[in-house]
């Protein structure tokens, strides 16, 4: 008899557990960065050394710069309408020089 009790006094000793577990979000998740939405209004035409990146004319849609139009390089498939993520909208790039290589 003493030998059953044991367990069962054990068992009343030890606190319950109750593990909560940290949510996904917390533990390693995915993190997003603030961006604002632009529309693109022009396609300005091709930029980089062969070519790889489109220059655009966007309208900031939301932000502190609403309403703001930027020269933007874009990478990858851009047409007119579309809607660019813009991670800041304070930062213009260069216009594209119609020259050929030589420069004037």
């Amino acid at each position: 008899m003493a030998e059953e009790k044991k367990p069962a006094q054990a068992e009343k000793q030890k606190p319950e557990r109750t593990e909560q577990k940290a949510p996904a979000e917390q533990k390693g998740g995915i993190v997003f960065t603030k961006a604002y939405p632009a529309s693109v209004e022009e396609v300005i035409g091709r930029t980089g050394m062969r070519g790889e990146a489109t220059q655009v004319r966007c309208k900031v849609l939301d932000g502190r710069d609403k309403n703001k139009i930027l020269r933007r390089n874009v990478m990858g498939p851009v047409q007119k309408g579309d809607i660019l993520m813009l991670r800041e909208t304070e930062i213009e790039a260069r216009p594209l020089n119609k020259t050929g290589r030589g420069g004037n």
